[in-house]
Order: structure tokens, then C-alpha cells, then sequence
């Protein structure tokens, strides 16, 4: 069995604003065709949104634990045994992890309709921050489902 690829870490500078990787790379996440400015924009007027919300906590700190919050932590691989393909449940890597938690964050604040974006990826994550919202509930699924499978947990090689 040939070794899997493994994609090279590409090292991020922190943002302008907070001195943040996480934040850097939620813009890098939210940024489409390549417009980065618009993206920055859009991330920072989110998180002033967020210091309006939460006056007692740091922004930082609200998206921090928003994104821990969302994070799965195991996830469900379809694997052939025999003739049938099993969903065997695995730890998720702590890279997938992050790209995950920021995939369906955005997702979720896409799928709203009727606001700005920096309102709606405020509201997403202000929810995610409490522990709950639609990415929140993704997550959730993910786990039931992989506890669901646990029984073919021995398949995890």
C-alpha cells in the first residue's frame, strides 16, 4: 500500500489587526477569487459586531471557543470490508479539525438569507460561541454518527 500524500504546511503571518493565526486564517477561509481586502473588511467588521455583543470578553476569545466549540472531534470514513463499504469512525487530524470548524461556520452564515455577511458570520459565530447554531448542530450529527458506528470502530487502521 503506497503512502498517502500529505499536503506541505504553508505557514501563515498573523493579521494586521489582532496578531492572530487564527484570525489570518479565517479570512483566508472567507476570502473569494482572491479579494482579501474585501475579505479582511468582512471578518473585522464581524468582530466588531462580536465586541458589541459580548462587552465583557475579548473578540478573540469569542472566536477561539466558537471554533472549539465546532470542532469535531471524530468523524465517520467509508472503508471496504469484505463486499460491503462500512462507516468506521476516526479521530480527525488536528488540521482537518480547524478547516472543518471554519467550513461549516461559513456555511452556516452563507445559508442565511436577508443580511450582510459580516452580520450573519457575527450571528454564527456569537451562536457557536454559546453552543449553538447550525454549525454547532453539524457537529453534533458528525459525533452521532460516528458514535452510532462504533461497533466497527476495530476497522480504524
Amino acid at each position: 500500500m503506497a503512502k498517502r500524500f500529505k499536503s506541505p504546511e504553508r505557514f501563515l503571518k498573523p493579521d494586521a489587526r489582532y496578531g492572530s493565526l487564527l484570525i489570518s486564517k479565517l479570512i483566508n477561509q472567507v476570502m473569494r477569487r482572491g479579494k482579501r481586502s474585501t475579505s479582511e473588511k468582512l471578518v473585522y467588521a464581524a468582530m466588531e459586531i462580536l465586541k458589541e455583543r459580548v462587552k465583557d470578553k475579548d473578540p478573540l476569545e469569542v472566536v477561539k471557543t466558537a471554533v472549539d466549540n465546532v470542532k469535531p472531534r471524530v468523524e465517520v470514513r467509508s472503508r471496504r470490508v469484505g463486499g460491503a463499504t462500512l462507516q468506521v469512525p476516526v479521530e480527525v487530524p488536528q488540521r482537518r479539525q480547524l478547516s472543518l470548524a471554519f467550513r461549516w461556520l461559513l456555511e452556516a452564515a452563507r445559508s442565511k438569507k436577508g443580511k450582510p455577511m459580516a452580520k450573519k458570520l457575527a450571528d454564527e459565530l456569537y451562536q457557536a460561541y454559546m453552543g449553538e447554531g447550525d454549525a454547532v448542530t453539524k457537529r453534533d450529527n458528525t459525533h452521532k454518527m460516528a458514535e452510532a458506528n462504533r461497533a466497527f470502530a476495530h476497522y480504524a487502521w
